[in-house]
């Protein structure tokens, strides 16, 4: 089954690749079926956070509020959904993550340079030992969720590979020039 929802997400991976955005794509999934999904859209929207995560958030944040929808009932609702996305979460998606209380994490490939679900740092913990001058209110203190790396790794590698090797058009120019070896 973690592969059907992940191949979702690789789906919206490609979709966000397809519109020149770095290809991470998402799903969320609440009693075995797909209510939200996400991919990146830092590009189009010139925002740095409207990673495929806070996407796939926002969508289930609008529809439960238009509901009527408490937050006490928002918060249940996340702790009854997982979230299948194509690279590790970065540190700002999971600390997301953990606030809104989801359940699991399974995701793809490691995020080496931002990852916060191990790779830099371990926020699926939970661990609040860090983040209590952050977080604000007791409500919105981090919760911890379960998380599970390398489903399809391979594959959203290759998206990235192919994303680099096409060049980011989008990505700012050097702001002093780049020196080759000689100089």
């Amino acid at each position: 089954m973690a592969t059907a929802f992940m191949e979702q997400a690789l789906e919206q991976a490609k979709f966000a690749l397809d519109n020149l955005e770095v290809p991470v794509g998402c799903v969320i999934v609440e009693d075995g079926k797909v209510i939200s999904s996400g991919s990146n859209k830092t590009n189009a929207t010139r925002n740095a956070t409207r990673h495929a995560e806070m996407e796939a958030i926002d969508v289930l944040l609008r529809e439960w509020q238009s509901m009527g929808l408490d937050q006490t009932q928002v918060a249940e609702k996340f702790a009854g959904c997982d979230l299948y996305v194509t690279c590790e979460p970065c540190i700002m998606c999971a600390t997301a993550l953990s606030i809104i209380g989801i359940r699991e994490v399974y995701f793809g490939c490691a995020n080496d340079k931002f990852g916060g679900c191990g790779s830099i740092m371990s926020l699926h913990k939970g661990d609040t030992s860090s983040s209590d001058d952050l977080s604000g209110s007791q409500a919105s203190k981090p919760k911890g969720f379960k998380c599970t790396g390398g489903i399809m790794a391979e594959e959203a590698v290759a998206l990235f590979r192919c994303f680099y090797e096409q060049g980011n058009p989008n990505a700012p120019r050097p702001h002093r020039p780049v020196r080759t070896p000689q100089q």
